[in-house]
């Protein structure tokens, strides 16, 4: 079984690295045939007059600028469909605060009563106390186990 297990591994990562060069390959294929293209651009550039070369120029410029906004617009429509689902998203969050809020609010007189003496008690305890603690000597124990917990 263990054995199996390090060939079926095995087999995955090579699967893996298979499909890892042959998409290498495809883009080293993509890059070279770009640039053969730009190598037969720049050859025939060479061969216009100096109006022509610079007209080429600026149309390659157009055309790249063109295709970069293109790429822009794209992304900007799909930030801004995320934006619409995220506020979608917070209006429902929103709304879930809102429901549990409302529910807190109308907790029984009972529980509130006891939010009540729980809040006198905290501020009971929050008396700026200072100085040394006095105590009796049978105390000590008490004293201890309340101070730990």
């Amino acid at each position: 079984p263990f054995l199996r297990l390090l060939e079926a591994q095995l087999q995955e990562q090579r699967r893996e690295h298979e499909e890892e060069v042959e998409a290498l390959k495809n883009e080293v294929d993509a890059v070279k045939e770009e640039m053969e293209k730009q190598q037969q651009a720049f050859l025939h550039t060479l061969q216009l007059s100096p109006e022509a070369q610079v007209e080429f120029g600026l149309q390659q410029e157009i055309t790249r600028l063109t295709n970069e906004n293109l790429d822009l617009k794209e992304l900007l429509e799909k930030l801004e469909k995320n934006e619409k689902k995220l506020k979608k998203q917070l209006k429902i969050y929103m709304k879930k605060v809102q429901d549990f809020e409302a529910s807190q609010a109308t907790v029984p007189a009972e529980r509130s009563r006891q939010e009540r003496n729980m809040q006198v008690a905290v501020q009971r305890k929050e008396k700026d106390f200072q100085g040394m603690l006095e105590y009796y000597k049978e105390d000590e124990p008490l004293l201890i186990r309340n101070l730990i917990t």
